[in-house]
């Protein structure tokens, strides 16, 4: 019998989270977990790319945007 109690607590918990979710603030929530994984990876991505860039240019022996001028 507790267990069957348990569970039922259990599942009432889920279910009002899940009702919490799809509601307008469970969706405000969501979208705004969306654009901060977007906007980290976004700089991930340009961390990796200037990194990148760094070993291209002493590679090539290219100091900066200015080498090309002189």
């Amino acid at each position: 019998m507790g267990i069957g109690m348990a569970i039922g607590v259990i599942a009432f918990r889920k279910f009002t989270e899940a009702r919490a979710n799809i509601g307008p603030d469970g969706l405000n929530r969501a979208v705004t977990r969306l654009a901060d994984g977007v906007y980290d990876f976004a700089d991930a991505v340009r961390a990796g790319m200037s990194e990148r860039e760094g070993e291209l240019r002493a590679a090539l022996g290219v100091n900066g945007p200015d080498a090309d001028r002189r």
